[in-house]
């Protein structure tokens, strides 16, 4: 089977993109991402009752820490794994880790063997979520390219609400081990359809060694925030996050000047805008770090049910997937670079107003308020999301950069996202025990980095039609 990507110059559709020739190649992308996205959510659900079964609540924050250290790892290798092994074997790679560590979750007698199962999730996670926006640019028509990422990047906000529901509603079952194999499950009915839809990209040598060097500093990095949010909040917390910083700050340097690395070279080209994407995407989700507080909040200020202050903290992700389904069908260059540059803008008033409303005992309408003050914050990142995601796409030529420079998009919002949820902690905890000054300084402070993000965004934009836009032929069709 072969695929030939299509360029045109007319926009395509939500019918298209949906429809009968792109359905199972857009089910495969976003049923990915959408694994990996629910599972997150999931887990934090389903951990009291783990806990409680097998034991291990010192451990209880490391499950969040493993997974996402796996998956940092293995997305910074999607674009390898998919030159080397195509897309079809690198999907079903991806989905056979998914499964095992599920499997072995399930199957958990304590809670040393639930880590282990986290990591292979999260190596299996971290290449599903790579893959998903890598191969936009391999499986789908450039006219589709918005939607297509529209379409993966709302599956974390679906997720952010599918998987607190499915993991309560199994918690209360006590079936947590049924929702582990249930993953197993989904994992091998996505394979089939991997292999009957998906198209066969052409398998080759990569052109590059494995950058061992990126990998070490950047999970070196990763690991030392993780600690951040682990820890008791003083010393060893500041020293972790520095330590986390100065190893982040010497991973960039080294994808600078060394020959190999994660990142495409032309992200440190002078005059391309790639590397202000990627750092517009990591102010984006930044904002998404004050997730895991603001049921805490709802609860603690607002006395909301547990259930209420759950749909509180979904409503940030739901603006983003609801706004983005619209936000896709922007076509104009000057329309699209506009929705970059406000987004990080709303993003921050979103944020700011939420902050402001915060009030021991709140009304009826504050606490309306803060749902809509919430959603407008998920609104803005669903405003620029899918365009920084094209602007990606579209950087640069050849192949194995351009998906590893769409499977970065992926590696940077899984890293920022650890930074912002160990600052969050850190901030909270400076506050705490008041809990209105905790959720103030939290909000005030996202929103300031946040708001210097519109000026990040402005470099980013200009990626919107600069690259290949003199080009309308049709690309060489891969082979299988």
């Amino acid at each position: 089977m072969t695929h030939t990507p299509e360029r045109s110059a007319t926009a395509g559709s939500w019918r298209e993109l949906l429809g009968s020739r792109y359905a199972p190649i857009a089910s495969v992308l976003a049923g990915g991402v959408l694994l990996e996205a629910s599972n997150v959510y999931l887990t934090t659900s389903l951990l009291p009752t783990i806990v409680g079964d097998i034991g291990g609540a010192e451990f209880y924050a490391w499950t969040m820490m493993t997974f996402l250290l796996a998956s940092v790892v293995s997305a910074m290798m999607v674009s390898r794994i998919l030159t080397q092994q195509g897309a079809v074997r690198a999907y079903l790679l991806a989905l056979g880790l998914f499964a095992l560590g599920s499997l072995l979750c399930a199957a958990s007698p304590w809670m040393w063997a639930l880590l282990s199962g986290r990591a292979v999730q999260g190596l299996g996670g971290g290449l599903l979520g790579g893959l998903g926006y890598a191969l936009i640019q391999r499986a789908l028509p450039e006219r589709l390219w918005a939607r297509g990422a529209a379409l993966v990047s709302a599956m974390w906000g679906v997720g952010n609400i599918v998987g607190p529901v499915v993991g309560g509603v199994f918690a209360q079952l006590d079936a947590w081990r049924v929702t582990f194999v249930g993953l197993a499950v989904v994992s091998a009915l996505i394979g089939i359809v991997v292999v009957r839809a998906l198209p066969r990209t052409a398998r080759a040598r990569s052109s590059e060694s494995i950058p061992w060097t990126s990998l070490v500093l950047l999970s070196g990095g990763v690991a030392a925030v993780g600690i951040a949010s682990v820890v008791p909040t003083g010393l060893g917390t500041g020293a972790a996050l520095v330590v986390g910083a100065v190893l982040g700050g010497w991973f960039l340097r080294h994808e600078r000047r060394g020959r190999t690395g994660i990142l495409p070279r032309v992200t440190f080209v002078s005059g391309s805008s790639l590397g202000w994407v990627y750092l517009t995407v990591a102010v984006l989700a930044f904002a998404i770090g004050t997730e895991a507080f603001i049921p805490l909040f709802g609860q603690e200020i607002g006395g909301l049910m547990p259930f209420v202050a759950g749909l509180l903290g979904a409503a940030l992700s739901l603006g983003w997937s609801v706004t983005q389904i619209f936000t896709a069908n922007a076509t104009g260059i000057r329309s699209r670079r506009a929705l970059i540059t406000i987004g990080p803008l709303v993003v921050a008033a979103g944020l700011a107003s939420f902050g402001l409303l915060q009030q021991q005992g709140p009304s009826a309408l504050v606490i309306t308020l803060w749902f809509v003050t919430l959603f407008l914050a998920g609104a803005g990142i669903g405003l620029s999301f899918p365009h920084l995601t094209v602007a990606a796409l579209g950087s640069t030529s050849g192949e194995e950069e351009g998906a590893k420079a769409a499977a970065a998009v992926n590696t940077v919002f899984i890293i920022a996202s650890a930074f912002s949820a160990a600052l969050a902690g850190v901030l909270v905890n400076l506050a705490a025990p008041d809990h209105v000054a905790s959720a103030q300084l939290l909000m005030f402070v996202f929103a300031g980095i946040t708001a210097l993000g519109a000026f990040i965004a402005r470099g980013a934009s200009w990626g919107i039609g600069l690259a290949r836009e003199d080009e309308h032929a049709s690309t060489t069709p891969a082979t299988d």
